[in-house]
């Protein structure tokens, strides 16, 4: 185990904003946005879910360190103040869904790239989704899914978004995407993102169709 990410993890778990704050923002003048969140955030999680499931923390502490990380992507990358894009973008969990921490990441990717975005978080029914989809008209619907018996809700979210009348590009991740073939749930305009490379792929040939330049998802 790297011995940054066992660090920040360390940090994490003992809820200490202020220690975890100082180590990422060190972290963050050597790294693009992206990068530090494949290479620190995503894997330092990973390694507190290990130790959950090998019962080695308690649930209390997952809680803590899941609240200090949320609190780390919340400040660490603050709104600019230039003008955002027409591009419109919108995230949320499933209903029932609470692991929402890489979709905020995503979000925060998209704020990057001077998406206008709503991050909606952890569980949100599909009929408020609904709503507010028809009233915003997003270019990107974001969902994440990580729990199997959540799959025929996911075919009902997907197959309700992509009668929009803004014919929305529906990102679909999470940590089930590593064990189960959702091809048989998602409509023409799904697209599946396995992990924050491929959505950096993603963003990036968006960008270059459009003919403009990636602001923090350079080679």
């Amino acid at each position: 185990m790297n011995q940054s990410i066992q660090k920040l993890a360390s940090y994490l778990l003992e809820g200490n904003e202020r220690a975890a704050m100082d180590y990422v923002k060190t972290a963050a003048v050597h790294y693009p946005r992206i990068e530090l969140f494949r290479e620190l955030f995503t894997p330092a999680m990973q390694y507190i879910g290990e130790l959950w499931e090998r019962n080695e923390i308690t649930v209390a502490d997952e809680h803590v360190a899941t609240a200090t990380c949320d609190f780390l992507l919340s400040r660490l990358y603050p709104l600019s103040d230039e003008e955002q894009s027409k591009r419109r973008a919108m995230f949320l969990c499933l209903e029932s869904e609470q692991h929402y921490l890489g979709l905020k990441m995503v979000n925060s990717l998209f704020e990057e790239e001077g998406w206008d975005t709503l991050y909606f978080g952890p569980n949100l029914p599909l009929e408020y989704a609904m709503k507010k989809a028809e009233t915003w008209q997003p270019d990107v619907i974001g969902l994440s899914v990580s729990i199997v018996y959540h799959l025929p809700q996911l075919k009902s979210y997907i197959e309700s978004f992509s009668t929009l009348a803004s014919n929305p590009t529906i990102l679909v991740g999470g940590r089930i995407i590593d064990y189960y073939d959702l091809t048989d749930y998602c409509s023409a305009q799904t697209e599946i993102i396995e992990d924050l490379d491929e959505l950096g792929i993603w963003m990036k040939n968006i960008k270059h169709e459009r003919g403009e330049n990636p602001v923090g998802l350079l080679d």
